[in-house]
């Protein structure tokens, strides 16, 4: 049985367009998370431990006036796409689009003003909350007026994330939420001992501006090989590396699947990520970010 509350967490600034950002608390006996209204933020994810105490495995702020600050994305639903947009250009029925650059040479998870900044309009559900916004056509510099809905349900202690969208002209969309686990649990200095495997055969190599070569590569004997779990810390220094930022290509089906499974051994370890796409992004660099 999920149980689900509504309330205000704060006031938009008039800069940013006012408006009430609301909170929804969605609890099971084994788990609470906090989403807000503003960018379809995870503001916290409490899971039960070994030992039965709850504690908040994903990184966020406590008040509004954090996420007005610069951050990382943290927790949000970004887009229209998600990643890097080489450069900021993209054609379409041969007509070519330039976007915002906001990451060096590139556009990132959707420019100056990406779906991670903006309210979305929430419906309350049985197990959880939709939300929904309107990108209008040209917003950002894509095409097409596009239809979004995000929705959150909670089933026991599995947090599910479903995403649908529909547009009044061809458009790239790529959408995700960008949480930060840490599996020790708030407080926690760092996920060096925590382990990860990723059911990937290969991965994209990137240039020095993040963006893929083209080269699909195999992972077998390099860095890029988590088939296996590895611990994170020595992985990392094994390999000489201050973390990924990359795309794992996973096996091609039609079914939600098990893809990836990072672990703690703090009480509150152990994750399962499933999904339906075909590839996934680990991030985890400059020694301070989760996957």
């Amino acid at each position: 049985m999920t149980e689900v509350k509504r309330e205000v967490f704060g006031q938009m600034p008039q800069a940013e367009g006012g408006g009430v950002v609301e909170k929804f608390v969605l609890k099971s006996d084994s788990m609470k998370v906090e989403i807000l209204s503003l960018g379809c933020i995870i503001a916290a994810l409490e899971t039960k431990g070994r030992d039965g105490e709850f504690s908040d495995v994903v990184l966020g702020f406590d008040t509004l006036e954090g996420y007005m600050r610069e951050h990382p994305y943290f927790g949000a639903t970004v887009g229209r796409v998600a990643n890097r947009i080489a450069k900021g250009r993209f054609t379409v029925d041969g007509k070519e689009y330039q976007l915002f650059l906001n990451n060096g040479p590139n556009s990132l998870h959707g420019g100056a003003r990406g779906f991670d900044k903006v309210l979305w309009s929430p419906q309350v559900l049985p197990n959880g909350v939709c939300f929904f916004r309107l990108s209008p056509d040209g917003e950002e510099g894509y095409p097409g007026d596009l239809k979004v809905w995000v929705t959150y349900t909670l089933s026991g202690g599995e947090l599910a994330i479903n995403y649908r969208a529909q547009t009044s002209k061809t458009t790239p969309i790529n959408l995700t939420n960008h949480a930060y686990f840490n599996l020790a649990g708030q407080g926690s200095q760092d996920i060096y001992n925590h382990e990860i495997s990723i059911e990937a055969d290969s991965y994209l190599p990137v240039d020095e501006t993040k963006i893929p070569t083209g080269e699909v590569a195999a992972v077998q004997g390099t860095s890029f090989d988590l088939r296996q779990p590895v611990e994170m810390g020595k992985h990392l220094q094994k390999f000489h590396l201050d973390g990924f930022d990359h795309n794992f290509c996973l096996q091609q089906a039609q079914a939600r699947r098990l893809v990836a499974s990072p672990t703690s051994p703090a009480p509150y370890s152990g994750q399962e990520r499933n999904t339906t796409t075909p590839h996934g992004l680990c991030s985890t660099p400059l020694k301070e970010r989760g996957c």
